[in-house]
């Protein structure tokens, strides 16, 4: 019996139960992030007879998911974000403020993360929330667009921070309810 096996396949097979562990980790983690996988928008335009989907703008609302989005405001040229002198960060660019009401339109709560949103420049390049600044900006008391978990039919108010280079413009942002949804696009212009 020199040929005995010791231990659980788990044991003897290491790399195989680590990956293993790693892809029921990215399954359960897709199945919680809920969100639609096709972006819609509550804009649409109809054109000699056809509906041709078209980007919400500032001031309208665009779903993707459990979310309802409305970007009231976009401001740009900030360089310190932070309601006291401990909690301040300076942009590495400039900081553009994009004040939003997100609603809960689903049925069950859904976690708001502004790690998940994104501006565009016109040249398509894609830039992602400052979180830390998200956070610094927030006023005591307010309701947290950093992250947030929504109720149906509940919603919040707030900014979510973007460092962006100094003299570049965005022009859409993209929001999702998760960070595995399709997203919306927002015209900005």
């Amino acid at each position: 019996m020199a040929n005995q096996k010791k231990g659980s396949w788990f044991r003897r097979h290491k790399i195989l139960t680590v990956i293993l562990a790693f892809v029921v980790i990215g399954v359960i983690a897709a199945a919680a992030g809920g969100g639609s996988k096709s972006p819609t928008s509550s804009s649409t335009t109809k054109t000699n007879g056809s509906s041709a989907a078209q980007l919400a703008k500032i001031g309208q609302a665009a779903r993707d998911g459990k979310f309802e989005f409305t970007i009231s405001k976009v401001s740009c040229g900030e360089t310190t974000v932070g309601t006291n002198q401990y909690l301040q960060k300076q942009a590495q660019g400039q900081y553009c403020r994009v004040t939003m009401s997100v609603q809960n339109i689903g049925d069950q709560a859904q976690g708001l993360s502004s790690s998940d949103q994104k501006l565009i420049d016109a040249a398509g390049k894609q830039y992602s929330a400052d979180d830390t600044a998200t956070l610094y900006a927030a006023p005591q008391g307010a309701s947290s667009t950093w992250y947030n978990n929504i109720n149906p039919g509940n919603s919040v108010n707030g900014d979510i921070i973007f460092d962006i280079p100094k003299g570049v413009t965005p022009i859409t942002a993209e929001l999702h309810d998760s960070a595995f949804s399709g997203g919306v696009k927002v015209n900005l212009q």
